[in-house]
């Protein structure tokens, strides 16, 4: 018997950069979406509701809010005692009673996600918080626990590229990664050849130049040779590429004009964060005086002149009209010195809307939380664009006239 989509659920869902890709193909039929952080889940179930046609119930039940190291628990469910009483409040109690096995009645195809990478980061690498026993430097082993409770036939795997040279407890991460998904009975890209799993957004139609590791895994004992291989899909997703780079300008140019703080548009992610008087000056300077273009020490100087401090690094950075963006990221919460708009008029920093096109998240996606979270979030998802292709190039993998897929 044919089906209709293919089914998949979401670790690490984030505000669902990975879920709006896979949806928007209309090839695929999401089951559960797994995040932590509560605006975050939010924002994701608004996301169902508002485009996506699921109830408000159907929403609650199928966004979960829970800690993925937690797995067996995810799985079995039982949360609804008095230490994890937070789980009750927050979730359908369907699932807060029974866990994923209780309402999952189908069979899962494709688990996709991407743990935290903050400890993967190459940036925060030298954090002396950043401990070689970090919990968030093993978050795979929860992906794996999912993976072998559902046997999906594929799966989908995101990190930052840091994860390819990161040695928690002195070991590759790679080594430790490519183990035990191999134990779960899963082939995925070897060590050594791992590298050819990193993509760059701005490949994908995404204003942005963004690099990321995808790892795709194929289930050994399902009988897919005949349908496809890791090699292929690879070779499928280099086929995709797009022809031409997206620029900032294409992404947010059309955007309402935000030249001062009495600047208040309809849209209520496309208003100016403060700046105080002295940022604002600087930025407008630093467009005009072309400093992106100045070296490191004069930047540096700069610094020193305006603010009175010393630096090792350029505080400073304005995106550029005619390239994609630099990589967005989650510490544009604390402040978007490192993405001042372009245009020197508004002299100004990007708002959560223009984070969010540079992102490539559509326009009607509406970010519910306060500004901070909606940049965090933003900062953290995976470009919907990305993720769309991905999702293309899965489906075609695994449709054929010999698979269980009708050609969709």
């Amino acid at each position: 018997m044919k089906k209709n989509k293919i089914t998949f659920i979401d670790l690490f869902a984030g505000c669902g950069g990975l879920t709006e890709g896979f949806l928007q193909t209309g090839k695929y039929k999401g089951l559960a979406h797994i995040e932590w952080e509560l605006p975050m889940v939010n924002t994701l179930r608004n996301r169902l509701v508002k485009k996506w046609n699921h109830s408000e119930n159907d929403a609650l039940k199928r966004v979960i809010h829970f800690d993925m190291q937690k797995s067996d628990e995810l799985i079995n469910g039982n949360w609804a005692t008095d230490s994890k009483e937070e789980y009750s409040l927050t979730n359908h109690i369907d699932v807060v009673r029974n866990g994923l096995k209780g309402f999952i009645d189908e069979e899962v195809d494709v688990i996709i996600g991407g743990p935290p990478c903050t400890a993967y980061s190459l940036a925060n690498r030298g954090n002396k918080y950043n401990h070689p026993n970090d919990y968030r430097n093993f978050l795979f082993e929860s992906f794996v626990n999912i993976l072998d409770y559902f046997k999906p036939k594929v799966f989908v795997f995101e990190n930052v590229t840091g994860m390819l040279s990161a040695t928690p407890g002195g070991k590759l991460v790679t080594e430790r990664i490519y183990q035990s998904f191999e134990e779960s009975g899963y082939e995925i890209l070897p060590t050594n050849v791992m590298k050819r799993a990193v993509l760059s957004a701005a490949d994908y139609n995404v204003p942005q130049n963004r690099r990321r590791v995808i790892l795709i895994g194929i289930q050994k004992s399902k009988d897919l040779s005949s349908i496809t291989t890791l090699e292929s899909i690879y070779e499928l997703l280099k086929s995709h590429k797009s022809k031409k780079i997206k620029t900032v300008r294409e992404a947010i140019y059309n955007l309402p004009k935000l030249t001062n703080d009495k600047c208040i548009t309809h849209d209520q992610n496309h208003n100016r964060r403060y700046h105080n008087s002295r940022d604002i000056d600087i930025f407008r300077e630093w467009i005009l005086n072309e400093m992106n273009k100045k070296t490191n020490d004069e930047k540096i100087n700069y610094y020193k002149l305006k603010v009175g401090k010393d630096t090792k690094v350029s505080k400073y950075r304005n995106l550029e009209w005619e390239k994609p963006s630099p990589t967005i990221v989650s510490h544009l919460n604390k402040d978007g010195l490192m993405f001042i708009h372009p245009d020197p008029d508004q002299a100004r920093t990007i708002t959560v809307r223009e984070a969010a096109l540079l992102q490539s998240f559509p326009e009607d996606f509406d970010f519910i939380e306060n500004m901070g979270w909606n940049y965090k979030m933003i900062g953290n998802a995976v470009p919907v664009n990305l993720s769309k292709e991905i999702a293309i190039v899965l489906h075609k993998s695994l449709t054929s006239q010999n698979s269980t897929y009708g050609l969709l």
